[in-house]
């Protein structure tokens, strides 16, 4: 099972959207995904439509232990895509995990429940820095950052998430290596010459850093995310054209490239997978 978690400590960089779109195309190329909303604000447990709803959800596993699967994962109406709902609404898991032995390792020693059952787990996280933050870091295979092509959020991942990963170094004296980081370049206006000119100099900033991984996927700003979201559908099945007059490619082609560019050993299921083949089905 690959574990990536979409981390960011700046609000509002579409880490929500990401980890929806992401899980709904591994999901239709086949493979077995779980979603995991570590967000006290649980917008991931809202955008896709639930056949069945679990009793239980996030608080359940990583305070109490749970590791009965039936009283944690909900169903959504995308087969293949499951999701352990976010139920900390009174944000209390902070509070417990700071104060628990274990608290940054919870997630890490609780995988095994999922690990026979699931090809890729996607956790969405709070966009701040916390205690869950750091414990899905130290759980995951890779650490994926949207960066929005602006020159503040630009130095919001420097001063947050760069400092963030540089502080769980030290547990690599425990045996457990930090993931790799992957910048995903969010929201790029493609008639805006400003954005075009930071995205560049983001690949450029971050080429030579060891540990960080630019990608050379990045998400347009278009239309079809938002759409997609009301649809309660991931964004591929929404725009799986490039609509005529506009430069920037389908929703699905772009969210494909990201896929086989993240997980490169699933590419060719992602490659099998036909544009427009899901449409009728939400």
């Amino acid at each position: 099972m690959q574990v990536v978690s979409i981390i960011s400590t700046k609000g509002g960089v579409g880490k929500t959207t990401t980890a929806a779109n992401l899980g709904g195309i591994a999901a239709d190329a086949g493979l077995r995904v779980l979603l995991l909303d570590l967000d006290v604000q649980p917008t991931l447990s809202s955008y896709f439509t639930l056949r069945s709803h679990a009793p239980g959800g996030i608080y359940e596993l990583l305070a109490f232990n749970e590791q009965d699967r039936s009283r944690l994962v909900s169903h959504t109406a995308i087969d293949g895509l499951d999701l352990v709902l976010s139920n900390d609404d009174k944000g209390q898991l902070n509070t417990l995990l700071l104060h628990a032995p274990d608290g940054r390792l919870r997630l890490r020693n609780l995988l095994p429940v999922f690990r026979p059952h699931y090809d890729l787990l996607l956790i969405d996280t709070q966009g701040a820095r916390s205690v869950l933050l750091e414990m899905a870091v130290l759980a995951s295979d890779i650490a994926l950052s949207p960066v929005t092509p602006e020159i503040l959020a630009a130095r919001e991942f420097r001063r947050g998430t760069l400092q963030l990963m540089q502080d769980i170094a030290p547990y690599r004296r425990l045996g457990i290596e930090p993931p790799p980081l992957h910048l995903l370049i969010n929201r790029v206006h493609p008639v805006s010459s400003n954005a075009r000119v930071i995205q560049q100099a983001l690949r450029d900033l971050f080429a030579n850093e060891p540990g960080i991984v630019a990608l050379d996927t990045s998400i347009p700003a278009i239309e079809a995310y938002p759409r997609a979201s009301t649809q309660a559908l991931p964004v591929h099945r929404v725009e799986y054209r490039r609509p005529k007059g506009r430069i920037t490619p389908a929703a699905f082609d772009t969210m494909r490239a990201l896929a086989c560019e993240l997980l490169p050993a699933s590419q060719p299921a992602f490659s099998r997978l036909q544009a427009g083949a899901h449409r009728r089905t939400a």
